[in-house]
């Protein structure tokens, strides 16, 4: 559904995307991941035709961006970080305005109207000036808007960001039907680890304009030879203890800070076999923590930084 292939976009002497290649299959949820500045919102901006790339191609449902944007434009719905609406207007009349826009008009302009009124679960709420609305309902009509010319790839750019948990909730249960009933295929970005973790089948990874990574978690994890975490504060330890921790089995890496101990093990270890074998060293404990690995420690041992910075 969605192809790039070797997306370069520069400025001048800076290079914001540097040959980027990935493909979205039809029905899939593709997370797009990175630093603040890594260049993902670039590329979002360069399939959204907001941005026109310095060389190579991006196809969707086959067809060239490039060579037949209206085409391709009327193939995907975009939302927005930001808020797209007019405040002044009812959520129905903000409906109808953009839907006009893509070419809808007459009874099939009221009745989509309708529709997408019914999947935010605003219908009675449609003649309700959004100004009035609460900023999770704002985000509800925002994802709406993307939705009113039933595209084939939506394109969300955080967009649960700031509002309640339930609006969130509907909004992540909303992708998911539009990917298992409509066979949607969405390129998702968020700074909410959690939520890719649950939603994305995929995962691209983004740093200083570069893609480092790409594949499901289970493969990132094979291929990165990713690690479960073990912490442990102790009372008192001798030096030649602490160097004894790298033989213990499982683990493959230590580093000890003031009282802490932080082992990356390798996952399937028998955590409480480790949490002996540390004590047999000398070793005092005083509490620990096991984590397996996740997204989110696969992304800091790829970039070493933080993505809600």
């Amino acid at each position: 559904m969605l192809r790039l292939k070797n997306i370069t976009k520069k400025y001048k002497d800076f290079t914001a995307v540097e040959d980027v290649s990935f493909e979205v299959g039809k029905g899939e949820i593709f997370g797009l991941l990175g630093p603040n500045g890594a260049g993902k919102s670039t590329i979002v901006s360069m399939i959204g035709t907001i941005l026109q790339p310095t060389k190579g191609e991006i196809f969707i449902d086959g067809i060239s961006l490039s060579e037949n944007p209206h085409d391709c434009k009327t193939r995907m719905g975009i939302v927005p970080q930001e808020l797209a609406l007019y405040q002044s207007l009812t959520a129905r009349d903000n409906l109808e305005f953009f839907g006009s826009l893509y070419g809808l008009y007459g009874n099939r302009l009221k009745q989509r109207v309708s529709e997408v009124l019914d999947i935010l679960k605003l219908t009675g709420k449609g003649n309700q000036e959004v100004s009035e609305y609460s900023g999770g309902m704002k985000r509800r009509v925002n994802f709406g808007i993307a939705l009113m010319n039933s595209p084939k790839l939506l394109i969300l750019d955080e967009p649960t960001v700031g509002i309640d948990p339930q609006s969130r909730s509907h909004i992540l249960d909303t992708i998911r039907r539009l990917k298992e009933e409509k066979g949607v295929a969405v390129v998702y970005t968020s700074h909410y680890m959690e939520e890719v973790e649950c939603l994305c089948e995929r995962v691209g990874i983004v740093d200083h304009g570069n893609l480092i990574a790409l594949g499901s978690k289970d493969g990132l994890k094979q291929e990165l030879d990713a690690c479960d975490t073990l912490t442990a504060s102790f009372s008192k330890a001798n030096p030649d203890a602490l160097k004894r921790l790298e033989t213990i089995r499982g683990v493959k890496r230590t580093s000890v800070e003031k009282d802490m101990i932080t082992l990356l093990v390798s996952p399937g270890s028998n955590v409480l076999d480790i949490v002996e074998d540390m004590k047999n060293t000398g070793i005092r404990l005083t509490s620990f923590q096991y984590e397996e690995i996740n997204l989110e420690s696969i992304f800091l041992q790829l970039t070493g930084k933080s993505l809600r910075n």
